[in-house]
């Protein structure tokens, strides 16, 4: 994963969290620097140790973890947190490579490869010795120097962000400023587009291969440092001259090569084939190139290769590394519940099932991980297939080594590594982005082949490069998909298509949404991301490929749903599992978290539904197993809301507040409304309080001048009014639209004029972060603007169901975004939600409970709406106030507690559906 922060924030944010670890460390310490006892005091010593780092130990580790023995004894691992952390403890003094053996003993007899830690710890209480068996580092601390140390636990604390440190972000960062300072020298020489592109790739290769022993250590730096002139003059010919050997077998070479040039090994994969014209390097440009050489590009990984190569190149990025990215985190969300979990669960069966034919089923489940073949049709620079390519690799190392077992045991047998690079297709419409994918696939495939050699001995030979990722230049949605790969080859479609709002959209782009949904009502609203789920869904008919892409959450919310979901179910699409809503945050400067779902979807039906709903939208999801999946990602029928012009229920309407349309003239601020009756005291009559959403939530005071049956020879005695009347005249006459000048024939109105004697006020727009949108009782002396919505005559009960918990969840899940606030729409929540068949007695509860929450806000004189609907300030009595007219809204549904909220909408949709037929 790489974290798009500002490198300074990073830092400060990391400061901040350390400080607070190294002040519990130095507790520790000062607690247990002198205890000796192994037994006595060993499990309070290890939760006192996960306690520095804010870690609840009973959560997330157990102590005495029994495994199986190869000899069928068992052993008990000292205290085990699966997939993270094996510790093996001794008492002070005693030699810890006694713990070491065992521990590492243990670590060979987890059989499920994804519980296997990437840490090994052990202690005596006295110092600590950690392995850390991902990077192949062995850290010895002495118990007193834990403080001064504390970064090498940052896994302890999620500041590892699974394998990203604080400290590897730092190199991410100082990578990207150093190929750009090189990019810029490049580009002022003159060096742009498609040579400049290529020329960066082929750098970044050769950078990459001398650190990850493709190349000899430092062989590329000890070519430029020594055979290229000190003021640049000739770098450019000696760098083609590498390039033209690169592309040469060895035995192809000319006898006079310089031996230096011939050591280099020979490439192929036509990534050195094109001649580049140069510009011609000076002193400096050389030294930024060399200055690129220092770094060790070992530690980066090829799946940041693409955001770092986007920061490169825009300068105003270049700190903004990730703000585009796809993390693999992201990622992993989006192909383990596709494909990859239950790979791994049928290889655990097989493993679990016994010995009879178990090498032979292991045999066969390899070739079906050889023969699965992947599309990313908008693939960037190649973040998606990179991360798959290299989690089939480590599934298939798991199944090598249970068929084969570990070849330093003197095993004479040949085992080779078969997931195939040409199986991972891509389509992207920029040239650059595709060769960063293609290196990044080659460099992951060297990755893994030094994974697969520290189990088997023997690492597979790179080079020359025999095969790539089979990633096509071009427009996805123009391009003939069939083309590029044969439906009937293809397994799994993924990716992450571009996110861009219909009103962003190009003449072009809006036109390809047009040619894919042709006929389909309001099409036109959809984000450009739809035409990759219309045109998948169109490519997938009567084949068992299954898909899934990230996406904004707009296509599952509002208006959006039934331009897109319906043409999707009419042809028999079905949804196999979701990620609702969360964050996909970007901390870049001037970058906004984005709100993304993750939906997974195929043109067959499927049993195990799985929807991942996240609680806090920035945490961990929490896994829902579902019988259905709709458009809505909620566990209920196939339902789509339209439009609706009517409630549902035998309730009353909803209408629309009164648009002013009077370019300000009509509406005062106090200050004005004292100025204007200061001048003219007989206009007070006709001055009403005015509400938009923001005044009635943040108790602001606003007024309007509400003329509707003034007498005219009253208007004329008023100047001061009559001046604002001619302003509203002439702002209307001035627009463009003819709807608008018509109006100016009544320039004393607003554009409505709608004003019931009571009603509740229902704000349009309202924040993601309240629980309940806050809505009111009003007469006929206060005005509602456009920027509310109306329910006239409306009864306590309409508010208490309103108010509820279970409107709440109804109207998140239907309702449309502005930004990530909630829309709320007559025609699509209000209308279409399913009221309760409620009887007298049950409707009594609701009114009495709702008038107990709008007498809890009369205790709060003084506050706000938006003070007392915060999460953090909410009053104690008014969240107990909710809380009972939450319980007695339910109880209108069904006798049963609901359990969540998940479950209150699919009661809600099941009622739908029956409400609708």
């Amino acid at each position: 994963m790489i974290l798009a922060f500002d490198s300074g924030l990073i830092f400060m944010a990391a400061l901040s969290n350390r400080k607070t670890i190294r002040g519990n460390a130095l507790a520790f310490v000062k607690e247990w620097g002198n205890e000796t006892r192994e037994e006595a005091e060993a499990k309070s010593f290890w939760d006192a140790f996960f306690a520095i780092f804010g870690v609840n130990r009973k959560s997330v580790a157990a102590f005495e973890h029994a495994v199986e023995r190869t000899d069928n004894t068992k052993g008990f691992i000292d205290l085990f947190w699966k997939g993270v952390l094996l510790v093996e403890h001794k008492s002070r003094g005693k030699s810890l490579d006694k713990a070491k053996s065992q521990a590492f003993d243990y670590f060979q007899q987890i059989k499920d490869q994804r519980d296997r830690p990437r840490y090994v710890l052990l202690s005596d209480f006295a110092r600590f010795k950690l392995y850390d068996l991902d990077r192949r580092l062995e850290h010895d601390i002495a118990i007193d120097d834990l403080p001064d140390k504390i970064e090498f636990f940052d896994f302890m604390a999620g500041l590892d962000n699974h394998g990203e440190s604080i400290q590897e972000y730092a190199l991410n960062i100082k990578a990207a400023e150093r190929l750009g300072k090189l990019h810029d020298a490049l580009q002022d020489a003159g060096c742009a587009g498609h040579e400049l592109e290529v020329f960066l790739v082929r750098i970044l290769f050769c950078l990459f291969a001398e650190d990850t022993g493709i190349f000899s250590r430092h062989q590329f730096y000890n070519y430029l440092e020594h055979f290229t002139a000190p003021d640049g003059s000739d770098t450019d010919s000696r760098l083609n001259k590498l390039f033209q050997t690169l592309d040469k077998p060895v035995n192809a070479r000319g006898k006079h090569l310089l031996a230096e040039l011939n050591d280099f090994p020979y490439v192929n994969g036509h990534l050195f084939r094109e001649i580049l014209d140069l510009p011609s390097f000076d002193a400096d440009m050389r030294e930024a190139l060399l200055d690129c050489s220092h770094f060790d590009w070992g530690s980066i990984s090829p799946a940041i290769f693409g955001s770092l190569f986007q920061s490169v190149m825009d300068k105003a990025a270049r700190r903004e590394l990730g703000a585009h990215y796809t993390s693999e985190t992201h990622i992993l969300r989006l192909i383990k519940p596709l494909f990859l979990d239950a790979l791994w669960a049928e290889f655990s069966a097989i493993q679990q099932g016994g010995n009879r034919d178990k090498r032979k089923k292991l045999a066969a489940f390899q070739q079906r991980l050889t023969a699965l073949q992947f599309l990313d049709p908008a693939c960037g620079c190649g973040n998606f297939l990179i991360i798959t390519y290299r989690e089939l690799r480590r599934l298939e190392l798991a199944v090598l080594q249970a068929q084969h077992g570990d070849a330093h045991r003197g095993l004479e047998i040949t085992v080779e590594p078969t997931i195939k690079l040409e199986h991972f297709h891509g389509i992207e419409i920029e040239e650059w982005p595709v060769r960063i994918a293609e290196v990044a696939m080659w460099l992951t495939q060297h990755q893994m082949n030094r994974e697969f050699a520290r189990q088997f001995g023997r690492e597979p030979d790179l080079l020359p490069l025999k095969s790539s990722a089979h990633i096509v230049i071009g427009n996805s949605l123009q391009l003939d998909w069939a083309a590029v790969v044969k439906p009937a080859n293809l397994n799994h479609i993924i990716g992450n298509p571009p996110f861009r709002g219909s009103k962003m959209q190009s003449d072009a782009q809006k036109q390809e949404l047009a040619t894919l949904f042709g006929k389909v009502q309001n099409a036109k609203q959809l984000d450009y991301v739809a035409c990759w789920f219309k045109k998948t869904a169109d490519f997938i008919q009567k084949t068992r490929i299954s898909v899934a892409f990230v996406s904004t959450n707009s296509i599952t919310q509002g208006e959006q749903v039934a331009p897109l979901w319906q043409p999707l179910l009419d042809i028999g699409i079905h949804l196999h599992f979701a990620h609702r809503t969360f964050s996909w945050d970007s901390e870049a400067r001037g970058k906004a978290a984005v709100h993304v779902v993750i939906v997974g979807f195929a043109a067959f039906d499927t049993d195990g539904k799985r929807i991942f709903d996240y609680p806090a939208i920035k945490g961990e999801p929490v896994e829902i197993a579902a019988s259905n999946i709709n458009p809505y990602l909620i566990d209920a029928p196939d339902v789509v809301l339209d439009s609706r012009n009517q409630p549902l229920g035998n309730v009353s309407p909803m209408w629309f507040g009164n648009m002013p349309l009077d370019g300000g003239a009509l509406l005062l601020s106090s200050t004005e409304k004292a100025e204007l009756l200061e001048k003219e005291p007989n206009a007070e009559k006709w001055l009403k309080l005015c509400l938009g959403a923001d005044e009635f939530i943040n108790g602001k005071e606003r007024w309007c001048l509400w003329l509707v049956g003034i007498a005219p020879n009253e208007l004329r005695a008023m100047p001061e009014v009559l001046k604002r009347i001619e302003q509203v005249k002439k702002f209307r006459l001035a627009s463009v639209a003819a709807s608008t000048r018509v109006h100016a024939e009544r320039p004393t109105e607003f554009r409505d004029t709608r004003l019931p004697k009571t009603y509740i006020l229902v704000p349009s727009v309202s924040s993601e972060r309240r629980e309940y949108v806050p809505m009111g009782f009003f007469d006929s002396n206060t005005i509602s603007t456009n920027l509310n919505l109306m329910i006239p005559d409306a009864s306590l009960y309409e508010f208490g169901v309103l108010e509820s918990k279970i409107h709440m969840a109804w109207m998140r899940t239907v309702c449309g975004r502005l930004k990530s606030d909630y829309r709320y729409s007559a025609k699509l929540v209000y209308n279409n939600f399913p009221w309760p068949d409620a009887d007298d007695k049950q409707r009594k509860k609701v009114e009495a409970a709702a008038q107990a929450v709008l007498d809890a806000r009369k205790n709060y004189p003084t506050s706000t709406l938006a003070d007392m609907y915060d999460p953090t300030s909410m009053p104690p009595d008014l969240r107990k106030a909710h809380t009972a007219l939450d319980k007695a809204v339910d109880q209108c549904y069904r006798k049963e507690k609901f359990g969540s909220d998940m479950e209150r909408l699919t009661w809600l949709f099941e009622r739908y559906r029956g409400l609708v037929g």
